[in-house]
This record gives C-alpha cells, sequence and structure tokens, in this order.
C-alpha cells in the first residue's frame, strides 16, 4: 500500500491528501505553455487544442496571470498543503529559469503556516543535470511518460518527423535516480502494449524503477478534436460489445490506436496479478492502491472512480479556466482569471452541476452493478456507448473494468482486512 500523502491521481503526478470535512479544497493543473511540445505522439489528445482554443504561437503564461494564479490558488485552498501541477504540452521548454521564478512567487505569497508542493509532468526530453538538481532542490515530484520497452514506447511516442524517442525517455529516467528526484511513470495502455501487460510492467518495475505507477487508458472517440465529451450524437452511440465499441474497424467509434476495452481489462488483471505476488508494498500502482482504499471503505484516489467529479481543474495559459484537463473545450470554459477570482469560478454553480452530473446521468445498467461503489461510471469523457439494453452513456471500458473488478475482488478484500481497513459493506451501512 502506497503510504499518505504520496499516491498519484489520474493522468498527473500527484500527491493524494486525506480529505477532511470542512476544508475547501479543490485542484487546478496549469498549463503554463498551452499545446506546445517537443514531441509529435500519434494519440496526443492536446495538440488539436491550439487550433480549438485559438491558441497561436509559442508564448507561456504573462507574469501577471501566473502570480494572480499563485496567489488565488494558495487563498482559495484551506489545506495546510496546497500542490500545483504542472502540464503542457511539454513545460520544460519553459527552462529552469521560468520554474525559479515560480517558486520564488509561491515562496512570497505563501502564508508561514502553509506549505507549497509542486509536481511537473514531462516527456523527459529536456531533462539534464540542472533541471535535476533544481528538481531534487525544490522538491518536485515528476510524472516522466513512459509507454514500456523500446518497441512499445516508440509506436506512438515520437519527435517531430516521427523520430523514435525511447532511448532519451529511458536516459531522463536514470538522470532522476542519479539525482534522488522523486518521480511517478505515466504509461497510456493502447492498442498495442494493452496486448503485452508483463512486458510493460516488468520493465517499468524492473528497468525504470519508479515508487508509484499509473496506467492511463487510451480512448479517443473519432472527432474528439472538435466535438466535446458529453455532445455526441446519441442517435450514433454503438452497443457496447460490439465491433463498432472496439479499435480497428473502418466504422469503430474511437481512434484506431485506443486501447480495446477487453485488452484493457486482461491488461489490468495479468499486471495485478503480477504486482499483488510480487511487488505488494514495494512498488505502488495507482489504480490498484486507489481500489485497496475504496474496498477499506475510503475515499478513491482517483478522480474517475469517485462518486463525483469537479474538483480537478484547467488553467491554460492565456488565463481561461476549464471544468477539467479532458473538458478543454469551449463549452466547459467557466471564465477567466484575470476578471473574476479562481475560487468564484471553481465553486460555481455551472461547476457544481458538472461535478454532480457524473453520478446523474448514470444508466440503469452502472446503478445496478455491483461494483457501482468502485467505479461510478468511470470518467464521463468515455461514455459513449450503450448499455446492453440499449441505455446511452455507459462507459467505453466497462466490459474492461467489470473484468478486473470481478478478478481482483476476493485478493482487494484480503488486502483491505490485512491492513485493517473497514470492511466495504460496514462502511456503506
Amino acid at each position: 500500500m502506497a503510504p499518505p500523502n504520496e499516491a498519484a491521481d489520474g493522468d498527473t503526478p500527484l500527491r493524494v491528501v486525506p480529505i477532511v470535512k470542512g476544508q475547501r479544497r479543490f485542484n487546478v493543473m496549469a498549463k503554463p505553455i498551452g499545446p506546445a511540445c517537443n514531441l509529435d505522439c500519434v494519440y496526443c489528445y492536446y495538440l488539436s487544442k491550439e487550433r480549438l482554443l485559438g491558441l497561436t504561437g509559442h508564448e507561456p503564461i504573462s507574469d501577471p496571470i501566473l502570480e494572480k494564479f499563485i496567489v488565488d490558488y494558495i487563498s482559495g485552498n484551506d489545506a495546510p498543503e496546497v500542490e500545483f501541477e504542472w502540464q503542457g504540452g511539454e513545460p520544460t521548454l519553459l527552462g529552469v529559469e521560468f520554474f525559479r521564478k515560480v517558486v520564488d512567487m509561491q515562496r512570497r505569497h505563501c502564508p508561514p503556516n502553509r506549505r507549497f508542493l509542486n509536481s511537473l509532468q514531462t516527456n523527459g526530453l529536456l531533462l539534464d543535470d540542472e533541471w535535476c538538481r533544481f528538481l531534487r532542490e525544490n522538491r518536485f515530484l515528476v510524472g516522466l511518460s513512459i509507454d514500456g520497452p523500446r518497441k512499445l514506447h516508440d509506436a506512438y511516442r515520437v519527435a517531430k518527423g516521427g523520430q523514435p524517442t525511447f532511448d532519451r525517455v529511458f536516459a531522463a529516467a536514470k538522470l532522476l535516480k542519479k539525482h534522488r528526484v522523486d518521480f511517478n511513470t505515466l504509461t497510456v495502455v493502447h492498442r498495442l502494449n494493452a496486448k503485452r501487460p508483463l512486458d510493460v510492467y516488468r520493465f517499468l518495475s524492473r528497468e525504470v524503477g519508479p515508487r508509484i505507477m499509473q496506467f492511463i487508458p487510451l480512448v479517443e472517440p473519432r472527432g474528439f478534436a472538435t466535438v466535446a465529451p458529453g455532445l455526441w450524437d446519441k442517435n450514433n452511440l454503438p452497443l457496447v460489445g460490439t465491433h463498432r465499441a472496439k479499435p480497428g474497424t473502418p466504422d469503430s467509434i474511437v481512434t484506431d490506436w485506443s486501447v480495446d476495452p477487453d485488452d484493457y481489462g486482461a491488461f489490468l488483471c495479468k499486471v495485478f496479478d503480477e504486482w499483488h505476488q510480487r511487488d505488494l508494498g514495494k512498488y505502488f500502482v495507482n489504480l490498484f492502491e486507489s481500489c485497496a482504499a475504496v474496498w477499506m471503505g475510503r475515499p478513491a484516489q482517483i478522480c474517475v472512480f469517485q462518486e463525483f467529479c469537479g474538483k480537478a481543474l484547467l488553467l491554460e495559459r492565456d488565463s481561461q479556466l476549464y471544468s477539467c484537463d479532458h473538458f478543454v473545450y469551449p463549452e466547459y470554459r467557466l471564465g477567466n482569471l484575470l476578471e473574476q477570482p479562481l475560487v468564484d469560478m471553481v465553486f460555481s454553480g455551472r461547476q457544481v452541476r458538472f461535478g454532480f452530473a457524473k453520478t446523474d446521468t448514470l444508466p440503469e445498467y452502472c446503478r445496478e452493478c455491483e461494483f457501482l461503489f468502485a467505479c461510478w461510471g468511470e470518467c464521463p469523457r468515455n461514455r459513449f456507448v450503450r448499455s446492453p439494453e440499449g441505455e446511452p452513456g455507459l462507459n467505453y471500458l466497462c466490459p474492461g473494468l467489470l473484468r478486473f473488478f470481478l478478478h481482483a475482488d476476493e485478493r482487494l478484500k484480503k488486502i483491505a482486512e490485512e491492513f485493517h481497513g473497514y470492511p466495504r459493506q460496514v462502511a456503506d451501512g
């Protein structure tokens, strides 16, 4: 089990802080350079935002926006620790000096009784000794994107012009370890590496050696670059389990590189078996840690498995705030940071409705599922297939998640008992 404050959430490197009743808590991921990146990953969901949002050029976030964000973020959160998350695009394109400025601003505006932490997600290509010394000295938690051994990583994670990137990313992992920088791995589970779960897991655990591993299922409906989640044509949603609800066919609802739901379930089962048999307590896999917490009757550590959402927002470099990292579309824009306080947008009626909609829009198939307590329909952005009864709004990954929950259920119960958690049925009562 992961120690408190050291688990990872979703697809960003996070230290999970226990929720304290009565505290005003939220997270905002900041994209200080927007979609700008030195890679051209085939499956990237964010490069298209440049055109969609009109973010022309590669200008970084301005100092006034940056400082306003830091001030509002610290003052708006009541917790003693405030976690800043920096992502892109590729945030290291801004250089070390930009983040020295960030830390200086944080120190100036953070009250003596508060503490700030920083997380940085990177592809690793620009990391060097100077970067690593800075990250270590300032206690940054780094999320390094790597999709497995060479062939599987280089299948989709390529540089401009299609050049492979594995060697440079693997070298970055070694550099982070050399400088004792705390880092997680973020592995996108796509159509290819999902079929080789043990190759991926053993490579990460035995050759890369992060403290925490995050496995992020790749799900991209066709047209995702312009059509916002929840606005799909409901008359065109496929039935779960049919060929249209899988990748690889001309009329599939998802891109060819999206993970097959059945393969995703098999991937989780195989990795869980290996982790449970060999590495329980040694390596922390965010999804398994979150499941263990839920089986103990505690809150999920991953936002996609929580009952409600809406507390993980995104700030773009142009000062626009969005409901979520995966809902960066004009339809989910909440407002401009320079025109209204951050906390007013975070706790606005519009954002509250967004958060409650996760549960309110669940199909009956989910409400009747024995694993509703563990899943809550996963992320709403993936709810674009029909249930076996034909009801719209079922999660694309449902078959795989159900397979995993059935496979791991008894062992998760034992883990919950071993770590003295409250049994789920007691907590539910």
